[in-house]
């Protein structure tokens, strides 16, 4: 009779061991998943995230807003004229250079409109080759070895009772419960990103025909701080998730698991934290509003 007790409670426990492992497998491979995830998404173009969200957004700014953008210059342009003319007391005081001046202010607007995409594709290339860089060194430090650290529990798990173990199995679920809405989280924040994106490229021409001027430029200054900060909030994306894998690879599991589940989901939680703000914290580093 005993022995058939025995069975039973070894077949327990080794029904709740492979629990256990499953779960913190999975988590594992999820951290290295988002990790290539993030690192693939983040790193890539407009054009490259979504070719026909680019083609329908390139299609409405240059067809919607460019014309909106020429009435926005010739508006512009007529106001510095006429305080240019002013300011000379009243054109007892003209210089004819002023007039060479403003010619080449007009065509400086007129240029920068036309190759307004241009100009915007150029920012978010300089911030991809960043990241790409950048996703190179965080993916290649930072790759969890799931076998060797659920290798190190054998011996732990083994020596515990079926009270503990099923504990350890309530507490691998809920954690790896709640990394999948993490994941999800991670994921609205990344894809939000590209979408922001491509909100600021199909308004661009506005902006950029207010930058020659010097009372309405603040406007366009300030759209370009923001579009380098949407560019290099990928980078601070990037480094909070090296940051994270970096926290995860060190944990010692094999001493406490109790409190590396716990500590894992504490990190993943300050790790979408830290990607909501990443946002803010770009645009303050460009003094972008």
């Amino acid at each position: 009779m005993q022995s058939i007790l025995d069975a039973i409670n070894e077949w327990i426990k080794d029904l709740l061991i492979g629990a256990i492992k499953g779960n913190l497998s999975t988590m594992f491979g999820d951290v290295n998943d988002k990790v290539g995830t993030i690192a693939a998404e983040v790193g890539k173009t407009p054009q490259a995230w979504n070719a026909n969200i680019f083609s329908m957004i390139q299609t409405l700014s240059e067809n919607v807003i460019v014309p909106i953008a020429g009435l926005v210059i010739t508006y512009v342009l007529c106001y510095e004229l006429i305080s240019m003319v002013i300011d000379r007391n009243n054109l007892h005081d003209l210089d004819t250079f002023l007039f060479f001046k403003w010619f080449f202010k007009a065509w400086v607007a007129v240029f920068l409109v036309t190759h307004t995409f241009d100009i915007t594709m150029a920012v978010f290339d300089v911030a991809q080759h960043v990241v790409a860089r950048s996703a190179g060194v965080v993916s290649g430090s930072t790759s969890i070895d799931a076998a060797a650290a659920l290798s190190s529990l054998q011996g732990g798990l083994d020596s515990l009772e079926i009270p503990e173990l099923l504990l350890l199995t309530m507490e691998t679920t809920l954690v790896s419960f709640g990394m999948k809405i993490m994941s999800i989280i991670i994921t609205v924040v990344v894809y939000g990103r590209m979408i922001e994106i491509y909100l600021y490229c199909s308004v661009s021409p506005i902006p950029f025909a207010t930058l020659t001027n010097r009372e309405w430029g603040q406007i366009g200054n300030n759209y370009l701080r923001s579009l380098i900060a949407l560019g290099f909030q990928g980078f601070l994306i990037m480094v909070c998730v090296g940051i994270y894998a970096v926290l995860v690879k060190s944990m010692v599991i094999a001493d406490n698991l109790h409190t590396a589940i716990f500590s894992l989901a504490a990190y993943t939680v300050l790790l979408c934290f830290m990607l909501l703000r990443s946002g803010s914290i770009a645009k303050s580093l460009f003094a972008a509003h």
